[in-house]
């Protein structure tokens, strides 16, 4: 399976709404699109959807992030759905060939189903710890688009980002995005006994989807949104500092992807990596194991918090 990088991401919240003032006003993502029917794409570019659910883009895509309400009976929020982007109808029919060949229930969308992400074509599967995982081709985009904020983000051949997940059963769900989706593990460090963060490839971004075997559940910890120039970051926080936003972990370096970057809480509870610099990777990069997980900084970013954090997303 060739995945072409994450494509969007899919998160509950029980008031979406505040996610509002937060991505535009504090984080610097700009309302998207909602993906709506076509007789009425005047409507929704506020970023807001007729159920309630709000839309970020950072791109020319026309949406990238999406906060859900919660369902009826939903105990927590969290990840609703990853999205991979294919590069074509041939791709998508093979992508379903091989989870199906594998004994992975999958499902082909239909009109609706492309309509409610804006894409041409979609199948849906999940992987060992439950994820909802999309796979899709065909994203509706925008022209000439220029983020409000003065904010640019590296996107393109290398997807929207990337995303932390926790996996209560790490070997199954690394063997599904490494022997069935194509993904490659770029690195991985301790963070104590028996507990590893795991990060693996798709593309050039060092990495696209990393995997914590760090506690018995799973959740999503947090999503990484990359910026172009480093006073972009700096802004950022400031930006966060002064809204009073919950800083996660303080501005810091990694040694494994070398991004410089800051954590801070959303409104919802999953945390938001706002970083610069990160290195890149190639058809010739190996697996490496690195300790400590950071140069410096990111003071807060500890096992034990990480963990905690996680429980309520």
């Amino acid at each position: 399976m060739d995945i072409i990088g994450l494509g969007y991401v899919g998160i509950d919240a029980p008031d979406p709404e505040a996610w509002l003032a937060f991505g535009r006003d504090i984080i610097g993502l700009d309302p998207g699109c909602a993906p709506i029917a076509p007789a009425h794409l005047d409507q929704g570019r506020d970023g807001r959807g007729p159920d309630g659910s709000v839309y970020f883009r950072v791109d020319e895509w026309s949406w990238r992030l999406a906060v859900h309400p919660m369902r009826d009976g939903q105990e927590r929020p969290g990840l609703r759905y990853l999205g991979f982007e294919v590069a074509g109808e041939a791709e998508l029919q093979v992508a379903m060939a091989e989870l199906e060949a594998a004994g992975h229930a999958v499902r082909r969308g239909d009109a609706a189903d492309c309509q409610s992400r804006a894409v041409s074509g979609i199948a849906f599967t999940r992987d060992p710890s439950g994820n909802a995982v999309e796979m899709f081709h065909g994203p509706r985009v925008t022209n000439l688009y220029r983020n409000s904020k003065g904010m640019e983000f590296l996107t393109g051949d290398m997807g929207m980002g990337h995303v932390n997940l926790f996996s209560s059963n790490y070997e199954e769900s690394a063997a599904f995005y490494t022997g069935l989706l194509g993904f490659r593990m770029t690195d991985f460090y301790q963070v104590g006994e028996g507990q590893t963060v795991n990060f693996f490839h798709c593309n050039r971004r060092h990495h696209t989807v990393g995997l914590m075997k760090v506690a018995p559940f799973d959740a999503i910890h947090h999503i990484m949104f990359e910026c172009t120039d480093i006073d972009m970051v700096g802004l950022a926080y400031d930006r966060v500092l002064a809204a009073g936003t919950k800083v996660t972990a303080s501005l810091g370096r990694h040694s494994n992807d070398r991004i410089i970057s800051f954590y801070c809480e959303s409104p919802s509870g999953v945390e938001i990596e706002i970083g610069w610099g990160a290195i890149t990777v190639g058809p010739d990069w190996t697996p490496r194991f690195r300790s400590p997980g950071d140069l410096w900084g990111h003071h807060g970013l500890t096992a034990e918090a990480i963990a905690e954090g996680g429980k309520d997303k």
